[in-house]
């Protein structure tokens, strides 16, 4: 299972708001596909995040990621909530995030990624750091090295080029 932070992962940390008052974020087509191919390759996707937004919850929705929780500053209540649901352990996780709110599950995780602007705290805990900036490609980045290196072989992996031809992201 790969889990997610929002601000400072999926997206560059930057919101701006709309002619309707509400705030909005962009997201990276690249991150879609990444996440895309790990669910149809087996694996869960969740997102733990502080944010409560409607752009978020509909990002979420879009890609088919089941795992939601948000609102959550504190994040280990709902990553405790997380593995009871799944029935994954924190071994068997993957976890990007970039702040020190993250720090508690990059250390409980088995494999625990950031970006390259991450505060210097998350930078001294996770053993991979992305090329790729945040909400650029950086989920991208981790989707694929989990797919060629995690743990389901590259044998059984689904050709994701050829199982989808085209869609939105």
């Amino acid at each position: 299972m790969l889990v997610l932070d929002v601000d400072g992962i999926l997206t560059d940390c930057r919101l701006w708001m709309d002619s309707n008052g509400q705030w909005k974020r962009i997201y990276s087509v690249r991150d879609g596909v990444g996440i895309k191919a790990l669910l149809e390759n087996g694996y869960k996707v969740a997102i733990i995040t502080g944010a409560t937004a409607e752009d978020v919850r509909s990002r979420a929705k879009m890609l088919g990621i089941s795992y939601f929780y948000e609102g959550a500053l504190n994040k280990t209540p709902p990553f405790e909530d997380l593995q009871k649901q799944s029935g994954i352990l924190p071994s068997e996780m993957a976890y990007m995030g970039d702040d020190y709110f993250d720090v508690p599950l990059l250390k409980a995780v088995g494999f625990a990624a950031t970006v390259p602007d991450a505060m210097e705290e998350v930078l001294e805990t996770v053993q991979y750091v992305t090329k790729r900036p945040a909400g650029n490609g950086a989920v991208r980045e981790v989707a694929d090295f989990i797919l060629n290196y995690g743990f389901y072989s590259k044998e059984s992996r689904v050709d994701f080029t050829k199982s989808r031809a085209g869609g939105t992201q």
